[in-house]
């Protein structure tokens, strides 16, 4: 695994353990941000390891999807989990009448710690 990937991953495993703190804390728009950019850095990761890099979400959520979830290398739930989680973001960061629920964010948070295993598996094939 390439640094940049394992520092990505590293990335992603604390994005979750403060999601953990915000969603415990009540904090849920802030939960769901964080387990939206954890899944955010474990696409980067992979997308790294392959030496590819975006500067923008929709790159990375499209470079994902093309070069990972299309072909069958990871399961493409990974990629419609990170598509929602993004929109959920966007809904947390900028919406005034917010309706996620703690349930609904713990359960981004169980897809973003699947994801981050999942790529750990994955790249600890490619190495």
């Amino acid at each position: 695994m390439t640094e940049s990937a394992a520092k990505l991953l590293d990335k992603a495993a604390r994005a979750i353990a403060a999601g953990d703190e915000c969603l415990v804390a009540g904090h849920i728009e802030a939960a769901a941000g964080r387990a939206y950019y954890a899944m955010f850095y474990v696409a980067e990761a992979l997308l790294a390891e392959r030496g590819l890099a975006f500067r923008k979400h929709g790159g990375v959520h499209a470079g994902f999807g093309e070069h990972f979830a299309k072909p069958g290398l990871i399961d493409a739930k990974y990629h419609r989990w990170l598509l929602a989680a993004f929109n959920k973001r966007i809904t947390a960061d900028y919406g005034l009448d917010v309706e996620l629920t703690d349930q609904e964010v713990g359960e981004m948070l169980v897809q973003a710690r699947d994801f981050i295993e999942t790529a750990r598996r994955f790249l600890g094939r490619e190495t």
